[in-house]
């Protein structure tokens, strides 16, 4: 049996109680051949050029955890019809030094979350834009746009929209196939 791809997540919201954030964990239970882990951003000081002659621990951290990664999964708010600031910045601090970028070449995905009924459509684009440029290999079907998130998930933080599972579950399923896919494994997983 071989090692699991592993996913690198990074997660646009930093409120304690984010609906992302458990959007994201119920992916990772649901997608059991994949290993997701958790990249923080919040620590994260805004890019600033002046600082690459001596990076700050936590970008060196962070560009380290994405680099390790096989591929990246992002899970993000919509904040005024685009991404969160914290996670803009963290995709300029993986961007550079200007040519070793850690996004270059990785397989990812993109799953937009909101209260509100378009499911932060326009973050989720916004969020494509930069990672195009940025030569990340972004699955395209199934799109994710996750409305209504606040009456997804118990008092607890458990999943219990059942329509929401079964999609997370078949998300899960097309991003394995396509890590496999991209990164050229020659038994890819099936898509649920």
């Amino acid at each position: 049996m071989t090692n699991p791809r592993t996913v690198a997540v990074v997660v646009g919201s930093l409120r304690k109680d984010s609906v992302n954030r458990k959007v994201a964990h119920a992916l990772a239970a649901l997608t059991p051949d994949l290993s997701f882990s958790f990249v923080e951003i919040g620590d994260l000081p805004h890019f600033d050029q002046d600082l690459e002659a001596a990076p700050p621990a936590a970008w060196v951290r962070f560009r380290e955890q994405i680099a390790a990664a096989d591929a990246v999964l992002f899970v993000t708010p919509e904040y005024n019809r685009s991404v969160p600031g914290v996670l803009k910045n963290a995709i300029d601090v993986g961007s550079r030094p200007y040519g070793q970028s850690v996004w270059n070449g990785k397989p990812g995905a993109v799953i937009s979350v909101s209260p509100g009924a378009v499911g932060g459509f326009g973050a989720n684009h916004h969020l494509r834009q930069s990672l195009a440029f940025l030569n990340v290999a972004t699955l395209q079907q199934p799109e994710a746009y996750i409305g209504g998130a606040f009456s997804l998930f118990d008092e607890k933080g458990e999943l219990v929209n059942a329509g929401t599972s079964d999609f997370l579950r078949a998300f899960g399923g097309a991003f394995s196939a396509w890590i496999a896919k991209i990164l050229g494994d020659t038994a890819p997983a099936q898509a649920a």
